[in-house]
């Protein structure tokens, strides 16, 4: 049979796909967003609408379009979410303000390639034909599919990889039923150095939440709050506030000149992954001058003034300046600035820090100045510990719960990086599709969810692809997505995703305010056409598989598993605690705010049946399996010894050495003593004058693969030419404009013992790039932003205009009249067939698997790169 003699054709035909038949989203060799065009159902809006908010019902919500999660209030009118603002009643925000982001909500829904129709793949992998079927088809299969792996007594085949879903509990839920442990995640791309510092040093694994209002000096390693931090616009409005309230001072460190470098009354460029050895100078000034705070380091530090003093004796300003590049006086001179300031002084970090082979060192030596300067826990220090998650007690799951899996598997706990899932689930995602491949772990089912691993991981073009088209290593994906991407394009089942502004949900996070808060997200809309929230196909999925599996999810749909979840919240004058969460939108306590909650005095319950270490002044109590826990500390104030609850780490003092750091570090060939000292980056030792090191960066109305198709986003940033140096570019005879070839490097092995990933310098790959000369970049380094550069997508993310009838059927050929109520077909000016920029490049496709020792955090800025200038030159 001639496949294509029965394929839907022309937009009317797509718009009324029957059960059966097919679709093509694949256009020749570029997979353009030409081809999406087939999945649209929803018909584009009106560039211009006059909305009569009268009329509008109001509804509170939670975005999603990034990590931050505020509450939001949408407006809606005619079954249409026409506005969104922020809810005040979110403590992080506590206004009606948003950023672009947020802003830009009611387009996802208005999506013109959303997919609303599940579809099975008809064709090989990433060739783009697909059938469409019902949902009961889809569930049929992917029950089927799972059944058979449990029967065969291998749950840990089914995995769920997910990227910011906001449903863990949900998702954890759907795999202990299952028995499936494998729940994987980006955390290793993202902050697994940056929390797995937080809970050595604090006990604490999330980030943590800055008492910014009140401080009077900041200290920032590689921190972009300004445009990409999570939770930036929060800290952003206090940081300006404390600016302009007591003249706080900002000093940033960073190798580029991003928006908040340009805002800070310092900006220091340090050589790439010297932002430790910077912060260790600083940590030795401070205890040379006595500008510590020796009560502090007296009862918290598990170490002495004197043992500190000695850890870093050889951490000099000058030896700082000869590894960052930096002048010592400047090291000593700001290092002294912070430690006056205190109590009210803060060094932070984010993924400039943090994303290195040193980096969770490196965190760890910047969290150890707070430390230092007694600033922890303090008004306008670095405050912690005040998100509360969605705790059993607190917010109950419907009974019965199923129990936690008892099997593990190197995919979801790789035993090269045994910090990784230690605290927390943090995983180690870059080496998943590498360990497939290899044969590490087996799939029978890979269920992906609000990811984009061919866009986003690295060597994601590679690797990444070729291990999803290999159907010998996973024989069945089913993926959920709200458009088309490239994801979607290497499965064999799509099932269409209801967007954030369609579902329920109900999130936690920690707040700058200090106090626990609870939001719940609720649906604005209802999801068009057949879309479904994720949540919901889980637990329609769970009832179709045995009964064992199936008495989980008797309790019904997610708005029942959330009403549940909301039992024990205070109902007010509503019906009950549900009712009340979709009025108001958030809930915060009402106690005072968390200030030091290692000094909180421990009741007689607490203290019932517990002993004191005399040697350490650590109090131990028995749990229920008999083990002695640390619950607490002995501390003499004023003469008066008190029960204190400490830190939650297992000497209860704030941690500058770790024993578990180092006892595990042994184990793994590693020398490491359990102390937050400086390792150079091995890739950058010695670095040939014609080498360089690539750097990426988020703007502020972009994250990663989850925004590029909202069409006023793509329009603000659309582009991503690289940032050199001046000084480099004259080297090198470059100018703005000129187009070069980038190419970038495995990093060399190191002498450290790390066995994993480790190449001998040969190159990954090239791409064609636009430059911008610029002083606002350190001269051994070069910066492209990421979240751009699709090759599946939509028409806006893949800037091509046109209309979806056109391009669907004809791809790159023609352009016909426009559709009154298509936008994306004449206003995308930014499309390269019309001269403008394109939809630039993918940088972490370029960038090599490279997890940091122990903790597995993706080196992404240490990749070596190099240049050479092409003939072309561009305006």
């Amino acid at each position: 049979m001639k496949r294509r003699s029965f394929i839907k054709a022309g937009i009317a035909a797509l718009a009324g796909l029957r059960k059966g038949e097919y679709i093509y989203l694949g256009v020749g060799g570029a997979l353009g967003a030409a081809a999406v065009g087939g999945a649209l159902m929803t018909p584009s809006l009106p560039r211009k609408v006059k909305n009569d908010y009268n009329r509008a019902r109001s509804v509170k919500s939670v975005c999603l379009n990034c990590s931050t999660v505020c509450g939001i209030e949408g407006f809606v009118i005619d079954d249409r979410v026409v506005k969104i603002r922020g809810n005040p009643k979110d403590p992080n925000m506590g206004s009606y303000m948003t950023c672009a982001k947020g802003q830009s909500g009611p387009t996802i829904n208005d999506y013109p390639e959303r997919l609303v129709y599940p579809l099975k793949r008809a064709g090989a992998r990433g060739e783009g034909l697909w059938q469409r079927i019902s949902w009961e088809e889809a569930y049929d299969e992917i029950a089927g599919r799972i059944q058979k792996s449990i029967d065969d007594g291998h749950p840990e085949r089914v995995v769920l990889h997910a990227g910011r879903s906001r449903i863990n509990t949900e998702i954890k839920r759907f795999l202990g039923a299952i028995g499936s442990p494998v729940q994987l995640n980006h955390r290793a791309l993202c902050s697994s150095s940056k929390r797995g510092a937080n809970y050595v040093s604090l006990g604490d694994t999330d980030w943590e939440s800055i008492d910014a209002e009140r401080c009077r000096y900041f200290l920032n390693f590689g921190s972009n709050f300004y445009e990409a931090h999570q939770g930036g616009l929060h800290l952003v409005k206090r940081v300006i506030k404390a600016r302009f309230d007591h003249g706080a001072t900002l000093v940033t460190f960073d190798v580029r000149l991003s928006n908040t470098a340009g805002r800070s009354d310092e900006w220091f460029a340090p050589f790439p992954g010297t932002e430790g050895a910077v912060a260790l100078a600083m940590a030795h000034v401070i205890m040379r001058e006595s500008e510590f705070d020796r009560e502090f380091v007296e009862h918290f530090v598990n170490l002495s003034a004197t043992e500190i003093i000695d850890f870093l004796s050889d951490y000099t300003p000058e030896w700082a300046a000869a590894e960052s590049g930096l002048a010592a006086a400047d090291i000593e001179r700001v290092a002294l600035a912070f430690a006056r300031a205190r109590p009210t002084a803060v060094a932070f970090t984010n993924r400039g820090t943090g994303s290195h082979y040193n980096g969770m060192n490196a965190e760890r030596a910047v969290v150890m100045l707070n430390a230092l300067v007694g600033s922890i826990g303090r008004p306008g220090g670095y405050c912690y510990g005040t998100e509360e998650k969605l705790r059993a007690e607190r917010y109950p799951q419907p009974e019965p719960i199923p129990p936690k899996p008892a099997v593990r598997t190197d995919l979801e706990d790789p035993p090269e990086w045994p910090l990784a899932n230690r605290w927390q689930k943090m995983k180690v995602g870059q080496i998943v599709y590498e360990y497939i491949r290899q044969g590490r772990a087996k799939v029978d089912v890979y269920l992906s969810y609000t990811i984009s691993s061919p866009m986003n991981w690295p060597e994601g073009r590679t690797t990444t692809v070729g291990v999803l088209k290999d159907e010998s290593l996973i024989p069945f994906h089913a993926c959920s997505d709200v458009v088309y991407s490239e994801m979607a394009h290497y499965a064999d089942l799509i099932l269409p995703d209801a967007t954030y502004l369609e579902r329920w949900g109900l999130e936690t996070r920690s707040s700058p305010e200090l106090r626990h808060f609870v939001t719940l997200r609720q649906p604005m809309v209802a999801p068009p056409g057949e879309a479904r929230s994720y949540a919901d196909v889980l637990f329609d999925i769970g009832r179709r598989l045995g009964p064992e599996q199936a008495r989980y999810f008797e309790f019904g749909d997610h708005e029942a598993f959330v009403r549940h979840q909301c039992r024990h919240i205070p109902a007010g004058d509503e019906a009950d605690g549900f009712e009340w969460m979709k009025r108001h939108g958030a809930r915060v306590d009402e106690v005072p705010k968390s200030y030091e909650v290692h000094r909180r005095v421990l009741s007689d319950a607490e203290l019932a049946g517990a002993r004191i270490d005399d040697d350490r002044g650590v109090i131990l109590q028995r749990d229920n399996k008999g083990q002695e826990q640390a619950i607490g500390l002995m501390i003499d104030e004023g003469g008066a010894p008190r029960a204190v609850r400490g830190f939650g780490t297992p000497s209860r003092r704030f941690e500058i050495y770790s024993r578990e750091v180092a006892e595990v570090a042994r184990e793994q060939g590693i020398h490491h003593d359990g102390l937050p000292g400086y390792l150079p980056v091995p890739a950058h030792v010695d670095l040939p004058e014609d080498r360089f090191i690539l750097t990426s960066f988020k703007w502020n109305v972009h994250t990663q693969g989850r925004t590029a198709n909202q069409k006023y986003l793509s329009e603000i940033v659309h582009d991503n030419p690289m940032w050199i140096n001046p000084g480099t570019a004259t080297r090198l005879g470059i100018v703005s404009g000129d187009l070069v070839e980038l190419t970038t490097y495995r990093p060399l092995s190191s002498d450290r013992g790390d066995r994993a990933f480790r190449g001998t310098g040969e190159p990954i790959g090239s791409q064609q790039v636009r430059v911008v000369v610029t002083e606002g970049i350190h001269p051994r380094v070069v910066a492209i932003s990421n979240s751009l550069g699709y090759v599946v997508s939509g028409r806006a993310a893949m800037a091509r205009q046109g209309s979806r009838a056109q391009e669907a059927a004809l791809g790159h050929k023609a352009y016909g009249p426009a559709p009154e109520r298509d936008d994306l077909r004449d206003h995308l000016w930014w499309d390269k067939r019309l001269g403008g920029r394109g939809n630039g490049v993918n940088v972490n496709a370029l960038q090599p698997i490279n997890p940091e020792p122990l903790i597995g955090n993706q080196a992404w800025f240490d990749t070596v790169c190099s240049l050479r200038r092409l003939k072309e030159r561009r305006i």
